[in-house]
């Protein structure tokens, strides 16, 4: 199958369907050993340095692994990437854009699918055949998140990892689907994590993946990660149609959508704060206002830039505002 890199999560069912393997561009970059090196290459070719780091990691790794095709969500995700198509498209790499509409009307979005069905020319018959297919993935890591926050068996990183990993099914969705059996007949084994205190991990995928062992390593458990699970549809059985299924899908609309969701997790996990991630110099960073404003739960905002590890400073600020969320809770009042 030839390789198509995406910038987010698209309506991967089309891809497939025309014989493409989809790549997330972003998860080979956050979890290659070169990852400063993809940066490095963007740096060098111009990009500045007050730029988001994952755009610049995507470019790099176009250049570097010879990406030669791309779609580039253009509306409803980061509001950088129609430069960055415009400077791909200098390397001779073919460029495709999608969009999810800011109207968020299911007629718009419906239309913008069709367009991309259009493109790698594709019928809705068979599109809807392979969402059907993904779908029973999409259900075991559903288990996998359920083993997280009822059972307590699935950390927040794996929690973290699988859903996000839905992006693209690992290059492979059967071999995926073959992983995740082992991995769900191995978490039902374990023993069950107690902590005292249950996070909910808000706003994208984090650079800093040892958040989440930092957190467990002060008695709390990240039980909810919101933009990866949106990643994994699993509101997929509501969807007549694969044209409801994006539609439904929190993560590029407006946050009065997203809250509604958040607000139904908060309750429905028992949720005792949340901490939300957001990468320097995005505009993602200024809706923390409007959350903090809306829920009403202790939020802690913390902003990633290019190290992939926590830095000394932002450890000493999430060990405080766990000291103060452990004060708060019921059992210890």
């Amino acid at each position: 199958m030839k390789k198509i890199g995406i910038t987010t999560t698209v309506p991967v069912e089309v891809l497939i369907a025309a014989g493409y393997e989809p790549v997330d561009l972003n998860n080979i970059f956050v979890t290659s050993t070169e990852y400063e090196n993809y940066i490095d290459i963007a740096e060098r070719d111009g990009f500045p340095k007050s730029s988001c780091a994952w755009i610049k990691g995507i470019y790099g790794v176009c250049i570097q692994e010879g990406i030669d095709e791309i779609i580039g969500v253009v509306e409803g995700d980061c509001s950088n990437t129609k430069s960055l198509l415009e400077v791909l498209s200098l390397h001779n790499i073919k460029i495709h854009s999608f969009s999810f509409p800011h109207s968020h009307r299911l007629e718009d979005v419906k239309k913008e699918i069709q367009k991309f069905m259009n493109i790698f020319n594709v019928s809705e018959k068979v599109v809807e055949e392979v969402r059907i297919q993904l779908n029973t993935i999409r259900e075991k890591v559903k288990e996998i998140d359920e083993l997280t926050y009822i059972d307590g068996k699935i950390t927040g990183f794996e929690n973290h990892l699988y859903q996000v990993s839905l992006s693209d099914f690992n290059g492979s969705p059967e071999a995926f689907s073959n992983e995740l059996d082992n991995v769900i007949a191995s978490g039902k084994n374990r023993e069950s994590v107690n902590k005292a205190i249950r996070l909910g991990y808000i706003g994208v995928p984090p650079m800093t993946g040892d958040i989440y062992d930092y957190v467990e390593n002060h008695n709390a458990h990240f039980v909810y990660n919101e933009v990866q699970r949106e990643f994994a549809f699993p509101r997929y059985k509501k969807a007549a149609n694969i044209y409801e299924q994006y539609y439904d899908y929190t993560y590029p609309y407006d946050n009065e959508y997203r809250l509604k969701e958040l607000k139904k997790q908060i309750e429905d996990r028992q949720l005792d704060a949340l901490v939300h991630y957001t990468q320097a110099f995005c505009h993602r960073a200024i809706e923390d206002i409007y959350l903090k404003s809306q829920l009403d739960i202790p939020i802690l905002h913390i902003e990633g830039d290019k190290i992939n590890r926590l830095d000394a400073r932002t450890k000493l600020r999430i060990e405080a505002f766990l000291d103060m969320v452990y004060d708060r809770c019921p059992s210890n009042i």
